[in-house]
């Protein structure tokens, strides 16, 4: 695996993983007086997951 894929693997599971932590525990973000809605992480959630996944998959091929 080369280097770049492998610290972009470890960055995108790392986002879906606090963007999950966000969902399961109720974390309140705020951006400019503006409220990020949970449904928002559940989002970027399965976005991060699936090209760390698809990222993970490529190299393996």
């Amino acid at each position: 695996m080369k280097p770049f894929t492998s610290v972009a693997v470890v960055v995108f599971s790392l986002v879906a993983l606090v963007q999950l932590l966000r969902v399961t525990l109720g974390w309140e973000i705020t951006v400019n007086g503006f409220f990020i809605p949970i449904w928002a992480s559940v989002i970027a959630c399965v976005v991060a997951a699936t090209l760390a996944f698809m990222l993970w998959r490529e190299t393996r091929t």
